[in-house]
């Protein structure tokens, strides 16, 4: 059954990257001691990989950057574990979907392998990437991700309506407005927070909440520790416009 943890972002109350996670990540490593990193959202992989090996040293785990094999495919199938980095999701999208790692990735996850995603990685494990708040740097083969889960994600949601209620505001609408188009609900992670998915069970964790999105439904806030598992049964429907 899939593992899956996604987070909203990596730092968090100026902590370290993940800190404010570490325990959590460490249930999710179990025993694994192999990680493949994939950050290719990132403009700067090499960096970004090598933080991510200084982080998970503390869980004992060896990190190795897909971008740095020959044939990620290969590298993925020699891992434990998959943890796809943050950045533009788009870029991210495309690279996945050039190198093979986007189906592959889903056959291991769907056999059990834990998948850690964190802002655009938590993106990748939906259905398309259509709720990421970043701008299309690049034009991926299609917006069609993972779909490692049945619903949306859309990563950094505010946390509280600040400056007049304006930047809450907007992401509202911008979430209003994709609900217009495609009936499937969508959480929105508030930074601090994540989604944890284990077998058939969904739980928000973290520090924060989050906020859930369903067309024609009031958006319904949700506390850490709070139970989403029916969000599982979710059965999207892209461009599909309300009536």
């Amino acid at each position: 059954m899939p593992e899956l943890m996604l987070l909203s972002n990596s730092f968090s109350g100026g902590r370290p990257a993940l800190e404010h996670a570490l325990d959590a990540l460490g249930v999710l490593f179990g025993d694994t001691r192999q990680v493949l990193f994939v950050g290719y959202a990132s403009s700067d992989p090499d960096g970004y990989t090598e933080a991510m090996r200084r982080v998970l040293a503390a869980l004992d785990v060896r990190v190795s950057g897909a971008h740095e094999a020959a044939d990620p495919v290969a590298a993925l199938a020699r891992a434990d574990a998959v943890f796809v980095g943050g950045g533009n999701a788009f870029r991210l999208l495309q690279a996945v979907q050039r190198n093979g790692l986007l189906r592959a990735i889903v056959d291991r996850v769907r056999t059990g392998m834990p998948y850690l995603g964190v802002s655009a990685g938590a993106n990748l494990a939906c259905p398309t990437i259509r709720t990421t708040n970043d701008m299309p740097i690049v034009q991926p083969a299609s917006l069609t991700a993972l779909g490692l889960i049945p619903f949306q994600v859309n990563p950094h949601y505010p946390l509280t309506s600040t400056l007049e209620g304006q930047p809450r505001r907007d992401r509202d609408e911008r979430l209003r407005e994709f609900l217009e188009e495609n009936d499937v609900p969508v959480i929105g992670l508030c930074e601090g927070s994540w989604l944890q998915v284990s077998g058939k069970r969904a739980v928000i964790g973290g520090t924060a909440g989050a906020c859930i999105f369903a067309r024609g439904c009031t958006p319904r806030d949700v506390q850490p520790g709070d139970d989403v598992t029916a969000l599982l049964s979710t059965r999207p429907h892209y461009d599909s416009p309300a009536r």
